[in-house]
């Protein structure tokens, strides 16, 4: 077992044999609850570690992620690749807009622009959010120097050439998942989770008949 998947199965971040909906409008049996990670600081500062320790022999400026975890662990990555380059390493986030694309505000773009980024995520499903960031930050005029999620939920799939980019991760958990009508029979008979995912939304919206 990995560092970081030792770190969120201590939190309790790691839940199983249960029916969750996924950002994706997905649903599966295994759910990675990253919000049970970020309340503790010291465990955050943990994982922001790992991805330095990972990356600290790389020339980087800047650690750039989509938000809004990603906010979190970009001051935590930077924090400690400072520490371990002895040179400041700016932490920035990406932010979705209306029309889903991301964009680098607050003034950020410009301290993207003619530097080498390391481009960061929380949890990889289709890797489609770390993707748009490793796309933006090269619009902006950054230098992609690599990408890492924390946990990638489908290492088959989500891979350097699917991402564009030197990609890696510094953990793996397998969570399949299916559309609602593909779904196995032991996870249909499950009553969705509402607690955590996209459950409680998902149920709003079944009853408001959308």
């Amino acid at each position: 077992m990995s560092a970081v998947v030792d770190i969120l199965r201590k939190l309790g971040a790691v839940i199983t044999d249960d029916h969750f909906v996924y950002t994706s409008g997905k649903h599966g049996e295994v759910y990675i609850n990253k919000d049970a990670l970020y309340p503790h600081p010291e465990y955050t500062s943990r994982v922001g570690k790992l991805f330095a320790e990972k990356y600290h022999t790389m020339d980087i400026d800047v650690v750039a992620a989509p938000a809004l975890g990603g906010i979190i662990l970009t001051t935590w990555t930077a924090y400690h690749l400072t520490q371990m380059k002895g040179k400041e390493v700016l932490g920035v986030y990406a932010e979705k807009m209306p029309d889903k694309s991301m964009a680098f505000t607050r003034g950020y773009d410009r301290l993207i622009a003619g530097k080498n980024v390391l481009v960061i995520e929380d949890l990889a499903t289709t890797g489609g959010s770390l993707k748009k960031v490793v796309d933006l930050v090269r619009a902006t005029g950054g230098n992609v120097v690599a990408a890492c999620v924390m946990v990638n939920r489908d290492p088959e799939a989500v891979t350097t050439e699917t991402i564009g980019a030197p990609f890696d991760s510094l953990g793996v958990i397998r969570a399949e998942s299916w559309e609602e009508s593909d779904l196995p029979d032991r996870i249909r008979k499950r009553p969705i989770n509402t607690k955590v995912g996209h459950g409680k939304k998902y149920m709003e919206a079944k009853a408001a008949g959308r």
